[in-house]
């Protein structure tokens, strides 16, 4: 059981006082509401406070409480090969059972296979962050054939001409090619 009392003004909470533990018993939760911190990735996240749609029923069963619907939220971040600011809208499914207090299900399961109810709050943030960053790409692109950066300089490809590329000489070769380089600019050879 979770040690730290719930906040039921917190916007992730919801009091399902309404369904009675009457077995079939559904009440719809629609709202938008913002998003908790630390939500994604380094590179890939829904910012804090952004605002996530809420649309899901919660229904009563014998053991708790489940939790079914969708969860809209934008995320931000970069491309992994070119460094491109990214946005996107992710679209994900949250089904989850919040056991009843003293059921079956939480005298059955350890306390962190199973999201538990306190009296008849529920906490859906952890649902939600879990099925947010499941859905998060690890690594991102700005579009599926990215091209990157050029290795020797750093510039994004889609910036650079069809003919771009860098002479490397071998280091091994390299007094050879400064002989070179004297000859073609003028006759500079010793004679």
């Amino acid at each position: 059981m979770t040690n730290t009392a719930l906040n039921p003004a917190s916007p992730l909470v919801v009091d399902t006082a309404e369904l009675g533990r009457s077995v079939g018993a559904t009440m719809r939760v629609e709202r938008e509401v913002p998003a908790p911190g630390a939500l994604g990735l380094g590179v890939y996240q829904v910012p804090e406070s952004s605002p996530l749609s809420l649309d899901l029923i919660l229904t009563a069963v014998s053991e708790g409480v489940l939790a079914d619907g969708d969860v809209v939220a934008d995320a931000e971040g970069e491309c992994a090969r070119c460094l491109a600011p990214i946005e996107d809208t992710l679209r994900v499914r949250v089904q989850e059972l919040y056991a009843y207090e003293g059921s079956v299900t939480e005298e059955t399961t350890d306390a962190d296979e199973v999201l538990r109810l306190q009296g008849d709050l529920l906490d859906l943030e952890p649902a939600v962050r879990d099925a947010l960053v499941l859905a998060m790409p690890v690594t991102p692109l700005c579009r599926p054939d990215c091209p990157g950066l050029c290795a020797e300089c750093g510039v994004p490809w889609d910036e650079l001409p069809d003919d771009h590329r860098h002479e490397t000489v071998d280091p091994r070769w390299s007094a050879l090619e400064k002989l070179r380089s004297v000859d073609v600019e003028g006759d500079d050879r010793p004679e």
